[in-house]
């Protein structure tokens, strides 16, 4: 093992030892990092150790701590670089030289339909979108278009999950948490027409 795994690993261990201290739980500590130089603003990255669980748009670190904290309150959140490999990816994705993503992702705490919604989503490849209806479908329920939508605004790891790859039938946007100019630059980046 590495010495900077080593001090990871060691600061994981004190994170969750106060934490189960104070509270009395032993949750999975949670790692997270900020991105404050990407073409879409500001990013929060967080990770259990099944993968990326959060890729945020935020103002600041301090809003996505709030954001984080509330989504898992009953878990121990800390700093750490143990994301390098996140961000090196999203770097290459925002400097053109892959538009794929090879990232473990962590989406346990999405279920049912919506769970289905953003694995369909995961599989449109860059360049291409698909109506709310269409990854309704996918999902398995083609009337489902509405339920649909909302799975995507709930989307816990932008970007990496494209949810910015699905529109409106008619071509027009849709909707986007990061807002429309970001899913507009997003869709531009990786080439897809829009009618």
């Amino acid at each position: 093992m590495t010495t900077k795994r080593a001090e990871r690993a060691a600061l994981e261990r004190i994170v969750a030892g106060a934490f189960a201290e104070l509270t009395g739980r032993r949750e999975e500590p949670l790692q997270y990092t900020m991105m404050t130089d990407t073409p879409v603003g500001v990013l929060g990255l967080a990770s259990s150790e099944a993968g990326l669980c959060r890729l945020d748009y935020v103002k600041d670190e301090e809003h996505f701590l709030k954001r984080l904290l509330d989504a898992f309150d009953d878990r121990p959140v800390f700093r750490s670089d143990a994301l390098d490999d996140v961000r090196r990816e999203l770097d290459r994705y925002f400097a053109g030289k892959t538009l794929d993503f090879d990232v473990p992702v962590d989406l346990s705490v999405v279920h049912g339909f919506s769970r289905k919604v953003l694995d369909a989503a995961r599989r449109i490849r860059p360049g291409h979108v698909l109506s709310y209806t269409e990854i309704a479908a996918k999902a398995g329920n083609a009337r489902a278009s509405r339920a649909a939508g909302n799975a995507l605004h709930d989307n816990p790891v932008a970007i990496v999950v494209p949810c910015h790859r699905i529109v409106r039938s008619d071509g027009s946007l849709g909707g986007y948490g990061g807002g429309l100019p970001v899913k507009e630059w997003l869709l531009h980046h990786e080439g897809a027409t829009l009618v």
